[in-house]
């Protein structure tokens, strides 16, 4: 299948997905959302997936919307809704991440700003270049955090930083966000494509069925009371328990060998 604004490859059970609008650091237009829900679509059912890499093209992740697409005549129009592109693109990309059974990790390999760092946090696991920059930069243009922003972000790193993040626009270094828990690792630039598939191989040899149902549980853990969220882990390990990789967790441990999951 041909795509104009992202690559994709497949390699060793992980989906790379690549956004591929360079020029203008990947920022999203209309079709660049329909690519990639498509391609997460088709993903979602495949056996041969088990991890989903997003990462962008260039020297950037993701620059968030592409603002040349909404001229000073399309946003004095009587009728203009700038909540509407959240409704049809945005919302429905975030969901499917979230949502979908597959683990998806977000490599950010450069810039990621407004939509496009929130894209990032919406993964289920962030690592960036040391060289990596996160901002939310949607008051610099007198607009709010989208994109899931004012959920994953007090989520993260709090409600207080949440709100300076959101209110100051300031850039933050892949390392601060390490320091503040909003990603999981920063790898050296020169190393990081290695570093990312050697995680992405990793996790993708990982027992498929039980990644699934720990995204789920903490998924929903922001919700559930304490005693909610034991009732959800009594559930799922009843499911992990019938399932053909923790027979073969068990049977490789007890022969002292490596296990082959699914």
């Amino acid at each position: 299948m041909n795509f104009q604004h992202i690559l994709v490859r497949q390699h060793n059970k992980v989906g790379y997905l690549t956004l591929n609008r360079p020029e203008v650091l990947n920022s999203f237009n209309e079709q660049m959302h329909q690519e990639i829900i498509l391609i997460l679509d088709q993903w979602s059912f495949s056996q041969d997936i088990h991890t989903i890499v997003i990462s962008g093209a260039g020297k950037g992740f993701c620059a968030g919307q592409d603002l040349t697409t909404r001229n000073n005549e399309v946003i004095s129009a009587p009728d203009y809704d700038a909540g509407a592109a959240l409704e049809k693109f945005y919302n429905p990309l975030i969901l499917k991440i979230t949502q979908m059974s597959k683990l998806v990790i977000a490599a950010v390999n450069g810039v990621a700003a407004g939509a496009g760092a929130n894209l990032a946090l919406s993964c289920d696991m962030v690592v960036a270049k040391q060289s990596a920059r996160f901002i939310q930069s949607f008051c610099k243009v007198g607009l709010v955090p989208d994109a899931g922003g004012t959920w994953h972000l007090p989520h993260l790193v709090g409600l207080a930083r949440a709100k300076g993040l959101a209110m100051l626009g300031d850039q933050l270094s892949a390392q601060q966000a390490l320091n503040w828990g909003l990603i999981w690792e920063v790898y050296e630039d020169e190393a990081f494509e290695q570093n990312v598939i050697e995680l992405a191989e990793r996790l993708a040899n990982q027992p498929s069925s039980s990644i699934s149902l720990i995204k789920q549980a903490f998924n929903h853990a922001p919700q559930n009371t304490l005693a909610d969220q034991l009732q959800l882990e009594r559930q799922f390990q009843r499911i992990a328990g019938h399932s053909d990789n923790y027979k073969e967790g068990v049977a490789a441990f007890m022969e002292k060998r490596k296990p082959q999951f699914n």
